[in-house]
């Protein structure tokens, strides 16, 4: 069943969910990072997926601008999916789930770990701001209106101000 799609909502997090919201999305995206390019490779690698799943999550992925279709066999004829440059920027993304579940929901310990290529340190990811280089906390950084802001939209944030107040 088809949820109800949030493309209309002026919320970059709303239509960012309407992409890879879908838990198995995010598991697709994860395999694709692990390397995997063919359907067997994602079937596989993502437990539980039916056929029919995958094939409908996949051509929405690519719709969506994530994964690119390419034919690698003409005789049968096959596809591959690679990670367009949409979903390689999802990648901070997925690290970030990855280190949150390992800090809330691993209680045997880190399940997958991140390491640094260059000083095979293992890697302690957090969100931090490009141009200063700070954690972004909600001690530290406020929501604040873009240019695409409604009216609506401008309210609630400047609602959310007075409540912390």
């Amino acid at each position: 069943m088809k949820h109800k799609s949030f493309d209309e909502l002026v919320c970059p997090i709303a239509r960012s969910l309407d992409q890879v919201g879908e838990w198995w999305s995010i598991l697709i995206l994860r395999e694709a990072f692990y390397g995997a390019r063919k359907f067997d490779e994602f079937q596989k690698g993502v437990e539980g997926i039916a056929p029919n799943t995958l094939t409908r999550r996949l051509k929405e992925l690519v719709g969506s601008g994530l994964l690119e279709r390419r034919r690698y066999s003409e005789r049968p004829e096959r596809y591959e999916y690679i990670l367009t440059q949409c979903g390689r920027d999802f990648y901070p993304v997925l690290w970030a789930l990855l280190d949150w579940g390992n800090k809330y929901f691993a209680p045997e310990g880190d399940i997958v770990q991140l390491e640094n290529l260059k000083t095979k340190k293992l890697a302690a990811p957090f969100l931090a701001d490009r141009n200063t280089g700070e954690e972004i906390s909600p001690g530290n950084y406020q929501i604040v209106a873009g240019p695409g802001a409604t009216d609506a939209v401008r309210g609630k944030i400047a609602a959310s101000r007075q409540n912390l107040d």
